[in-house]
């Protein structure tokens, strides 16, 4: 069959047409992984609400086995806790957000994850820069936030918020745990005076009197027998001198 001149410029055409798409194919490969979040209510103020994270597995040669996540200003970490996790994976505060993570998840399974906070903040979107560690010691880092509606290689995961509802107001942080105080050492002081000594029994009185009197009498007994000694020897001396003469 002879193929006329005419038809050769067209199917050389389709050809290139169809080499192309398969070029573009293979430039564009399969989809990337990336790291996303959603909300069970998705206004700004919102209480109680529930926050879901996925993130990708990207690595053939391990699984994920920890995430570690920034919270967006407005939401404190003490204002996080744990709703779901794959099983074993466990929430640890953090000084900037959180960590959750546990052993490393079967290779190429997605994490998968809720939380709960107590009050999202009065903002328009939410960004939750977060850490992927696989149980290889890979990171990849989910950290980067779109600015201009300019695209970027890792973006965060970004959380679109509604208008606040009607009346909601921000809610009262916790309180900071108070500390325990130290007990210290009493202030050196004037020294105690020593303790004054009982007061003496009725019977003791008595006897103390009795015997102070006693000792008196002693003494006028003992004056009186010395005078009578004397008178009696003054009057013997005189008698006796009375017979001489």
């Amino acid at each position: 069959m002879q193929i006329s001149h005419d038809h050769l410029p067209l199917r050389r055409l389709g050809l290139a047409a169809a080499g192309s798409v398969v070029l573009l194919g293979i430039a564009a490969g399969p989809a990337a992984a990336h790291a996303e979040v959603s909300a069970s209510d998705p206004r700004a103020l919102a209480e109680n609400v529930t926050l879901s994270f996925t993130s990708e597995a990207e690595s053939d040669a391990a699984g994920i086995a920890e995430l570690r996540v920034v919270l967006p200003q407005g939401i404190a970490p003490d204002a996080v806790t744990l709703k779901e996790a794959p099983e074993g994976w466990k929430l640890t505060a953090t000084p900037d957000g959180y960590s959750v993570g546990g052993a490393a998840l079967a290779t190429g399974t997605d994490a998968e994850y809720s939380i709960t906070v107590r009050q999202l903040p009065d903002a328009k979107s939410l960004a939750f820069k977060t850490l992927e560690t696989y149980g290889d010691g890979k990171v990849s880092r989910w950290i980067e936030v779109p600015a201009d509606g300019r695209k970027v290689d890792n973006p965060a995961p970004l959380l679109q918020l509604q208008p606040a509802a009607p009346g909601a107001k921000p809610i009262a942080p916790s309180p900071s745990p108070t500390p325990t105080p130290t007990p210290s050492a009493p202030a050196a002081g004037p020294s105690s005076p020593a303790p004054a000594a009982p007061a003496a029994s009725p019977d003791a009185a008595r006897e103390a009197n009795a015997a102070d009197s006693g000792s008196g009498n002693g003494v006028v007994l003992a004056i009186v027998a010395a005078v009578l000694v004397l008178g009696g020897a003054g009057a013997f001396r005189w008698t006796r001198r009375s017979r001489q003469s």
